[in-house]
Parts: C-alpha cells; sequence; structure tokens
C-alpha cells in the first residue's frame, strides 16, 4: 500500500494552500494540497515537515499537525492533517504553483481525485 501525507497548511486569514502539478507530472494542471509519499522508516509527521521544506521551503513540528481527514482508495492511503503554525514563506520550488484559497473557494478548484473527498473536511474546519 502507498502512503501519502498531506497538509492543509492554513494561514493567518483563514485562507488554504493549494498547489497546481507542473507539467510531466500525473495529473498535470490539477491542484492538490501539498505533501508526498511516506518513505521506508518515516512516520508521517516526519514525511509531512520533510515534504513541506523541500516542496515550500518552510518548516513546521509535529506537534504543529493535526489529523484531520483520510481517503483510501485501492492500494493508495492518502492522510490530510492542518497546520496552522509554520515558519517561512511557502516558495513553489519544484516548478508548481501555489493559490490562497478561502474555504468557499476550494471546489473551484479542479483538484485531483485523491483529494476531492478531502476538501469538505478543510471547508468545514475553516468556515
Amino acid at each position: 500500500m502507498l502512503i501519502v501525507a498531506a497538509v492543509a497548511l492554513i494561514d493567518k486569514t483563514g485562507c488554504v494552500l493549494l498547489s497546481q502539478r507542473p507539467e510531466g507530472k500525473a495529473h498535470a494542471g490539477q491542484w492538490e494540497f501539498p505533501g508526498g509519499k511516506v518513505e521506508e522508516g518515516e512516520n508521517v509527521g516526519e514525511a509531512l515537515i520533510r515534504e513541506l521544506r523541500e516542496e515550500l521551503g518552510i518548516d513546521t513540528e509535529t506537534s504543529c499537525l493535526a489529523p484531520l481527514a483520510f481517503n483510501g482508495e485501492g492500494d493508495l492511503l492518502l492522510l490530510l492533517y492542518a497546520c496552522r503554525k509554520y515558519k517561512g514563506v511557502p516558495t513553489p520550488l519544484e516548478g508548481q504553483t501555489l493559490a490562497w484559497a478561502r474555504p468557499d473557494e476550494i471546489f473551484s478548484y479542479d483538484l485531483v481525485p485523491a483529494d476531492k473527498p478531502l476538501a469538505a473536511a478543510v471547508r468545514d474546519l475553516l468556515s
């Protein structure tokens, strides 16, 4: 089973960060919550901290990650966490486009299939 960890990164205004998948990747052009695969020997918190540093150039701590929702389809398990406390300014380090979305705007983005069921939990948390 492939385990993927993602984060609903929330700013001080209550908006959530979405990342658009770059050309050349599966689901290119679609939007997602930032994150990635949990590597062998990592726990979910470690994976999210690593992914946020690699993808966005920001730092956070495990204690700032709150489990929010999950989606299990086939041999994919997607775990979504909420994070309100982080250091740095999210910067697109892997060719992706970033957007801050208000809770009522999340569904106007063309989300990757695995993130669609999780978007309602994010919207409900922030509304």
